[in-house]
Formats: structure tokens, sequence, C-alpha cells
């Protein structure tokens, strides 16, 4: 039995008063002090970890005010705080060890769009990908790319002045923020922007705390243009934080704020609000993907691209290509990156090409397709292919592999994981092949492996070495090539931080700026934040302040991890292998990933928070010498006891009377989890969150007692049969009030769905199906076996919606085959889900051996629910290794599509139909759409995918009582729009929990895909 955990980092009594006082000073943001919430912020994408004091979450830019004016309070002047938007840093940017103020959970709105103007104002907490949705309509984007905008905010690339692909064409952050709101560390408001002439000087007089900034910034720049720039160095990544180079300009006699607070990491000001410029969207746009026999081709051979007018050229090696090929990303793009016969692609340079004038994007295109052409028949420049696309959805497609490299970097397998820490350098891209031999040569020197990908027109490459930050002597080498690619930055004439910002980096920052420009970047500092209360430690520290700045050397996630034994670590992979990436968090509600995350805003319910948590408790646990290895071990042979039974009465009652253990904030985090998997193959690091959560749950449950709905959803496949037999009785005692609010109230239990009148049972006696006859089945010729169709039945298909079966019966029959019906076997996927393990494990066993039995007869397996049939494919190799055998069972897309070839092909015509597909089916098995399309065009209709993330459900999610709310906002979120836009009986959803949830809401029963094709044969 675990034992309980009452070790927590306390939150300091100092801090403990401010945030009461906070409470009460009419801030209307959430002030959340748990160790949960703490540690959910502690990591970002970097190696490190740090626990902070809180999280507030403020509601409004008055709430920042309140906030820091309060703070500014003597009594509360040890008080520090550090700002945060999407947490997708990779070097430490926003992790402190006091108050993180997370601005992405509600200042997240866009407040005015002048689309004539091309200008926009925003609230900095909105993801980047979320405007560029909002502002499309205008035909207008916001142009600085980086790979994690679907979950990057506003306030985080201002603040780290971010930039990406199309750099030399669009620009940095910076160049496209015409102002911003800033509240100062007094709770001061202030609106930046550009002033000049007479305004200027009127400005520099004033006696404020407004024009002490701008005469300290004014000085600093004017008195040392000079050294300024001689010390910037000529790039299109210029020296951030602080930018002296572009805060004044000396012609116009103009100075602009915002070009301080760009890049700044939050060390001089909170930024609320932004005036942002947009660009319009171009008309043309033309992907040339150029294939290259080595990487340091593909390098060499970038300058040309550059001077062939390309807006950019992005870069990756065959490590990066080689993981995109096993991730789920490789079968939207494998058609336009396909290998060239004979020759091995070991570069890829991605050429775009985008114009409003299509005439000139042609001759653009031509050119450069002209001169790959001479080079590919003289054999130059290891050019070996290229392939041009031209159409948006594909382009889309393609990037979307490459933003993913980021994260499929981290799925390397081993403990050595590539890790961010040297990953931004930039140097002229003149100097970038000579300077990539280098760096290459320094890293083959320590016997490390490493991928490489980036902007080579802007001279930025990103290098990811791969160490395992839990041996001390690798986190050593960390710093020893942290110093060396220091060095080498500057030999060629570039940055060490040319795209992600300082973060712990800051400590180089002396080497880059000189003694003089540093010692100007103290003094900015000391006029926005005299006593460093703003994330301290990066950037620089104020004036005569003793406080250090972060290193590298600082305390990484590591630490933490080494102290749980390795035999844990090894088994607990997916928790423990999770950087960070936060693709999680991403925004798209028509996403699959995460619901849970999209429904409350709150980390901690993400696949990141949760395996956080997972490895906190790992760690705990390991503290107190108990192993959870030999307990799973235990479990699954130890009977039930009385003794067992006492205690876990006993100490439910000490959770009831409020008792801490730091599971049970494991737990809460684990029960917002829909267990729907898309985790497990859209995450790039595979963070498969219900495998984990599942067996937390095993173990929590030795100590705590179960709520009764556990045990109802996990014998839900013993009892549903027997009551399958008798709709008539069943039904209308499920429909009585009373049976409801009992079930509502004592099992947790609402809106149960009616088991299906007429019965499969019923329904197959008038049905040309064969019953089940195993030696009937074996005595069948080669001839016969292959017009025959085993059907496996689900419990949720078959007793809950059964005339999906039946059509499925009847469907084979018109295509020829003779269905059979096989007997209903539990698949155990329910106890999965509730960390029932020792019994899934049972029936899991049973099952496989039943299967396996059938498959030797070499007759196709068909079952009909995705979740369901895509548990043999994924739980049963994990709890049964080899024994699970080698029988499969397809969907019935995967069944339909190997009989396309014996079927007449038809033109598609008439009304389109609708497909909604189950969130596992569609993240799991990626061609998902495709495969239903082809059926549909084949057999003459047309089929459209609707573009939905979760429908609410997921299992008995949301019928469970304290899901149910949440069940039905997420409905709202995606799915509601469609369905009530859409002909309903022409929609269709794979998934039972998706047409029982539309049913429930909507109160439509709509199809499965299957039961449309039989009205078209």
């Amino acid at each position: 039995m675990i034992p309980k955990i009452d070790l927590q980092a306390q939150i300091t009594p100092t801090y403990f008063a401010f945030l009461d006082a906070l409470a009460a000073s009419g801030f209307r943001g959430d002030i959340e002090r748990s160790y949960a919430s703490r540690l959910a912020v502690a990591t970002d994408n970097s190696v490190y970890q740090c626990l902070p004091q809180a999280v507030v979450f403020p509601r409004s830019t008055q709430d920042l005010g309140i906030m820091l004016a309060l703070a500014s309070k003597a009594v509360h002047q040890d008080i520090k705080f550090a700002p945060r938007g999407g947490g997708t840093g990779t070097n430490g940017q926003s992790l402190n060890n006091n108050i993180v103020v997370d601005l992405s959970r509600h200042l997240n709105q866009l407040l005015a769009i002048n689309a004539e103007q091309r200008r926009v104002r925003v609230q900095t907490g909105m993801v980047k990908d979320r405007l560029n949705q909002l502002v499309a309509p205008h035909h207008l984007f916001f142009s600085p790319d980086l790979s994690t905008s679907n979950r990057a905010t506003l306030g985080g690339m201002i603040n780290t002045d971010a930039s990406g692909q199309g750099s030399l064409v669009y620009g940095k952050t910076s160049d496209h923020v015409l102002g911003v709101t800033a509240v100062l560390v007094d709770g001061t408001i202030i609106e930046t922007g550009p002033i000049s002439g007479a305004a200027l000087d009127a400005k520099l007089a004033e006696d404020s705390r407004e024009a002490e900034l701008y005469r300290c910034v004014y000085h600093s720049v004017h008195d040392h243009a000079d050294e300024i720039a001689k010390r910037f160095p000529k790039l299109n990544r210029f020296l951030t934080g602080y930018d002296l180079k572009h805060v004044y300009d000396k012609a116009s006699h103009t100075l602009d704020l915002t070009r301080i607070l760009c890049g700044s990491e939050g060390s001089l000001a909170f930024i609320a609000e932004a005036w942002l410029d947009l660009t319009p969207i171009p008309t043309y746009r033309t992907l040339v993907n150029v294939k290259y026999d080595s990487f340091q081709s593909a390098l060499r051979n970038a300058p040309l691209m550059v001077e062939a007018k390309a807006l950019s050229v992005e870069t990756v090696d065959s490590k990066v290509l080689g993981l995109a090929r096993e991730d789920i990303v490789w079968h939207s793009v494998s058609h336009l990156i396909e290998d060239v016969p004979g020759k091995v692609m070991d570069g890829l340079n991605m050429v775009e090409y985008a114009d409003q004038d299509g005439e000139a994007q042609r001759e653009k295109v031509t050119a450069l397709c002209t001169q790959l052409d001479k080079l590919i028949a003289k054999g130059e420049a290891g050019i070996i292919g290229y392939q041009v696309c031209d159409d948006l959805a594909s382009l889309n497609r393609i990037y979307g592999m490459r933003k993913k490299a980021v994260g499929l970097l981290g799925n390397t397998k081993g403990r050595k994981k590539p890790i961010a820490f040297v990953e931004d350098t930039a140097v002229p891209p003149e100097n970038l092949a000579d300077y990539i031999v280098e760096f290459r040569a320094l890293l083959d020197a320590h016997q490390l492996q490493y991928g490489m990908f980036g902007h080579v027109d802007a001279g930025v490459l990103h290098v990811r070495p791969a160490l395992d930050m839990t041996d001390p002597e690798q986190e050593v080498m960390l710093r020893k090539i942290s110093d060396k690619v220091n060095a080498l930055t500057l030999k060629y004439g570039g940055l060490m931080w040319g795209e992600h910002g300082k973060g712990y980096r800051s400590e180089y920052s002396p080497a880059f700026f000189g003694d003089t420009l540093f010692t100007e970047l103290r003094r900015i500092k000391s006029a926005f934040d005299p006593f460093n209360r703003l994330n301290p430690g990066k950037i620089c520290t104020p004036l005569d302040s003793l406080e250090q700045l972060v290193s590298v050397d600082d305390t990484k996630r590591g630490f933490y991890d080494r102290q749980i034994p390795v035999h844990v670590r090894d088994s607990y992979t997916q928790p423990m292998d999770c950087n960070g990436n936060g693709l999680c968090f991403d925004f798209d509600v028509n996403s699959p990933m995460c619901p849970s995350m999209k429904l409350t805003s709150d980390r901690r319910h993400s696949p990141k928070g949760r395996a956080g948590l997972v490895r906190e408790w790992l760690r705990q646990l390991s503290a107190q010498g108990f192993d959870p290895m030999a307990e799973e071990a235990a479990i699954m042979s130890r009977s039930a006891s009385v003794k067992g039974l006492v205690e876990r009465v006993k100490y439910s009652w000490q959770k009831h009377r409020g008792e801490y253990d730091f599971s049970h904030e494991v737990k809460e985090a684990m029960d917002g989890c829909l267990a729907c998997k898309a985790c497990s193959s859209q995450c790039p690091i595979k963070v498969d969150v219900p495998t984990f959560r599942a067996r937390f749950l095993q173990l929590y449950h030795q100590r705590y007692q179960r709520p009764p709905q556990d045990y109802l959803v996990s014998w839900v496949e013993s009892y549903t049969p027997w009551m399958a037999k008798v709709p008539g009785l069943i039904n209308p005692i499920m429909n009585n009030k009373l049976v409801q609010a009992s079930t509502r109230s004592l099992l947790g239990m609402v809106d149960m769905p009616q088991v299906s009148n007429p019965s499969l049972h019923t329904l197959l006696e008038k049905s040309p199906t064969t019953a089940f006859d195993m030696a009937e089945l074996e005595a069948l010729t080669a001839q016969q076996k292959a017009k025959t169709l085993l059907i496996v039945q689900d419990p949720f298909t078959s007793f809950y919606d059964a005339n999906v079966v039946f059509d499925l019966v009847q469907l084979a029959s018109k295509l020829g085959f003779n269905p059979v019906v096989l007997p209903f076997k539990p698949n155990g996927k329910p106890a999965h889900v509730k960390g029932f393990l020792r019994r899934f494990a049972g029936m899991a066993a049973d099952s496989a051996q039943f299967l396996n039995n059938l498959a030797r007869l070499n007759i196709p397996l068909v079952g009909v629910d995705p979740s369901l049939v895509l548990c043999y494919r994924d739980e049963y190799n994990k709890v049964l290794g080899a024994a699970r055998g080698d029988f499969e069972v397809l969907l019935p897309q995967e069944w339909l599509l190997q009989q396309l070839s014996h079927l007449p092909e038809q033109t598609p015509a008439g009304e389109p139909w609708h497909l909604f597909a189950h969130c596992t089916e569609k993240t799991a098995l990626p061609t998902t759409h495709q495969d239903w399309g082809r059926i549909f065009s084949h057999l003459g209709a047309k089929l459209e995918a609707v573009p939905v993330g979760c429908c609410g459900m997921a299992g008995t999610y949301g019928h469970e009582r304290h899901h149910a709310e949440g069940s039905k906002q997420l409905y709202a979120m995606s799915w509601a729009a469609p369905m009530s836009q859409l002909p309903q009986d022409r929609c269709l959803a794979t998934g039972f929990s998706c047409r029982s949830q539309v049913k429930r809401i909507a109160g439509q029963n709509i199809k499965h895909p299957v039961q449309a094709l039989l009205t078209l044969l």
C-alpha cells in the first residue's frame, strides 16, 4: 500500500501574508497555492526546474496594477514576480521561485481591429495562432512565426522578441509591436509608442515616473551610440535584452520604449496589452522541397536559395527526417517529400516563395527550378531532386511536420534525450556552414548524438545534443559545451541566443555586450525595477545590487528525476520522458489534443501537467523507500482482505476530514483526464496519460476507497449483456425518475443510455448471419473462408446501439460475405480506464486466447467501435506483451478498403455525407478520414470530414455526475455548431460515445458510416 505523502515545499510566511492581502484587495483573478499548481509551472521546455511560491492569474490590466501596487508597500517589499505566457520557453525564461503571474488564462482577448490600417489591439495572453484565426477573414496575419505558434502567447513572443521561419522578410516580433500597455513594478500603468521631436523633448523634461524611464534610456543610447554600433552584430537576429540599437533613432529624434520592453523577458514591466502590426496574407505561396545527399550540402547550398529571392529557407537533417517518418505526422506529408529512387536523402531545404503577384511568383519559382535542374544534371551541390508544392493545405502540412520536429527530437529512444540549451545560435548566414562544421566537431568530440534543423536563411540553426540529465557527469558536460558554444558564436560574429531568449543563459550577456553596455543595461534595469523584483536573475541585475544572475548550472529537472530509482524511471517512461514542449496546450477547439486542458485552462489538467505531477509523486514515494513496481506486482497476485478494506475505510475517512496527502492532488488531475488517448499519438514524445493514469489509480485505490461509479463502469461488460436480454423490463426501470435520482446520488451517474430494443439477438434472428460454431468454421474451405467475416462484439455498440452491428451484418451480406457475429467477450477497456489493471489483465488474456484461436482460421475479424478495437492493439500489447499473440481486429473501414478492388467504381454524386471521426481513431489512425473518403467515393457518394475536437463523452466520462457539465461544455466548443448547421440525417460518427453524446444533447440519432454505406448498395 502506498504511504501517505505529506511533504511539500511550503509557501514562506512572507508570501502567504501577501497572498492573503491580495485576495482581500479587490484583485479579481485566481490565486493558486496548491503544490500541484506550483509544480505545473515549475518547468517549461527547458532542462530547468524551479518551484514558485504561488501562481496568480489576473483577469485585467487593473488586476496587475492592484497586485503590484500592493507589493510596493513596505510590508511586502520582499515579494518578487515572474510573468508567464504559454510556458514554451526553452531556456527557463518564465521560471522563478517567487510568484508566477500567468496571463494566458484570462487576458487572452482581441480588443480592437483596424483592418484598413492593418492594426490590432490584443491582450498579451492570447495565443499567436488564435490571433491569426481571428484576423484571417480580413486577409491579414501576424507574420512572426515560431514552431510553438498554437500555444505560444503574444506576451511570450514580445518578451523574448520571438521570430522564426520567414524572418528575413517578416522580421522579428519587435518589428511588429506598435506600442504596449505596461504595468510597472509599483503598479503604474503606462502606454508606450514612438515619441518624436518636441514631444520627446517635453517628455524628457517631465517630472514623472514615466519620464524617469525615458531619460534613463535616452542617455544610455545617446551617450553610447558608437559602442552600440560596434557591439551589435549585423544580423537579422539582433542583440535582444535590452535592444539598445533600435530604441532611439537619432535622425528623427524618436524614442520608443516599446523596443526596450521587447525581449526584456519580463524583467522591466508586465506587458498587458499590445498594438500589433499585421501583414497581408500572400495571394500566392509555393514551397520547393530541395533534397540533398547530406546535411552539409543543404547548408552550403542555402545561400543560392536566398539569392533566388526566397521568402524563407528551412533546413532539416537526416535525424529529424528519420524521426518524422516514425511519427503520425509523416502520413500527411510523405507524398510531398518522396524519396528519390536509388538515392539517400540526408538533408532537405524547404524553400518558400510568397507574393501578391502571380506572374512574379511564377518567375521566381521557375528561375530556381531551372537552376536546380542544371545542378542535378551536372551532379553538383549534392542535390538529388526536388518537389514543388503550391496548394495551401499541403504547405501547412509540411510546415506542421517542420514545427513538430522540435518535439520529435525529444522522442528518441534511450535515456539520452536531445535537449535545448545551445539550440538557437545565430551567425551571419555566409559563416553558417563553416560554423556548423566546428559545432559538429565539438559535439562529435564528446560522442554526442544530435539533430539539426532551422532557418538557414537567417543563419539560425537549432541543435539539440542528446544528454541524460539524470547523470551528474552529463550535467557537467552541459556546462562545458555551453561555454565552448558561447566562444564559438563570438568567433563567427554571432549570438548564442538568436531566437529563444536568454533565460538561464543570462550569465553570458556581459561577454556579448561588454562592460560599458552591460553597465547601461543594469542602469536601465535600475530605473524600471530598482529592487530586482521582476523576474530576478534574468538579463541583468540593477546597479549596486549584490544579487546574482541565474546560471546554466542552476537546478535542473534531472536533479529531481535522478532521485527516482532507475528501474522505476525505466518503467514509467511516459511521464519521465515529457520534455515540456507544450503541444498539449494547443488552443484550437477543433484539435483533439487535449480536451481537459481546453475545458479548464489549467496546466495541471494537461499531459504535461499530469506527467510532472506523477514524476514528483514517484520521487516522493522513493524518498519514503516505497517501490511502486513491487507493489504493482503484489497487487496482481494478492487477494482482497478484510484488513485492506478496514485500512481503506480509515484512510478515506481521514481524506474526508481534510488530511493532506499529495496523492490527492495527483488524483484530482487524473480525474479530469477523458482517457481519449490523443496524447499518445499527437504528443511528439508520446506522453500516454491513460496508461500511467491507470497505474496511478490502481495504486491510489489500494489506500483509498473507490467511488461506487468505478465499480459500475468496470463491471459494465458483465452486467450489460444480461440487461440487454430484457430491454422491455430494463428501460422503463432506468427511465423512472426515482431510479435516475438514486443513480445520480448513490452511484454518481447521469443520463444513462437505454439498452437496444429490439436487442441484437432479436435483430439477428431476422438476418442472414450464421451462428458461431468453431468446428464449422474450421471445416470451411479456403474459398469459403475468403468469403466469411467474423464480427467482434463490443459492450456498447452491441447492447446500446445494436442497429449498427445489424447493419454491418447486412452490409457484409450485400458484399457477398457470410457474416458471423462472434459470442461476446469482454474487452476490458472500461476496467483499464478506471485502473482495475488486475481485472483488465485477466479479461485481456481470455479475449486474446479466443481471438488468437480465431486468427488461425485466416478469416478477417472486424470490430465496430474504434476505442475498443484500438485497445486490442495498444493496451493489450502493454499488459500481455508477447502473450498477446498476433491476432488482428480490423475497423470497418480497414476491412472495406480491402474489398474495393472487387467492386465497380462509381462517380461520386448527390448531397455529401459529413463524417465526425472518433478522437482515439483519428489520432491513432491518421488516415481515417481519407480511408472513409475513398470508400464512399468508390461507391458513388461524397464524404466530407468535419474538423472537430472531443465531443465530451469519452466512454462513460460524460455520464459521471461530476463531469456531466464539463462534458456538455466540450460538446459546445466544437461539435454544437456543425451539428446545428449540417443536415443531421447526413451526419455520421464512428464512435458509440460520440453518437450517444449527440443523442443526449441534440436529441438526434446519427448514423455510423456503415449504415450510410448500406443505403448505397
